[in-house]
């Protein structure tokens, strides 16, 4: 049981030091590139849009009749039409 700690050490030490003698035998880049995010980006909607706040506005009451049904201890078809009318009221 005692030589278990030193040989998890050890393992730990090598497979570290795997990592960092990888990271340095890797070339380095000359060529800054994009990110593979951007295109991505450029795509998507401007932030603080209708449908923005829209999609949080129904997160959060989703997200408290879940809060609700947790707190009521509601389980299976009761949670669901409970939730499912919760979310459907103004």
């Amino acid at each position: 049981m005692r030589a278990l700690l030193p040989t998890i050490a050890a393992c730990l030490l090598l497979s570290l030091g795997a990592v960092f003698a990888a990271a340095l035998a890797a070339p380095p880049s000359d060529s800054p590139k994009a990110p593979a995010a951007a295109p991505a980006a450029a795509a998507t909607p401007a932030t603080g849009t209708a449908a923005d706040s829209d999609a949080a506005a129904k997160h959060a009451k989703r997200t408290a009749c879940l809060k609700n049904a947790k707190a009521k201890k509601l389980v299976g078809a009761q949670r669901t039409a409970f939730i499912k009318d919760c979310v459907a009221a103004p």
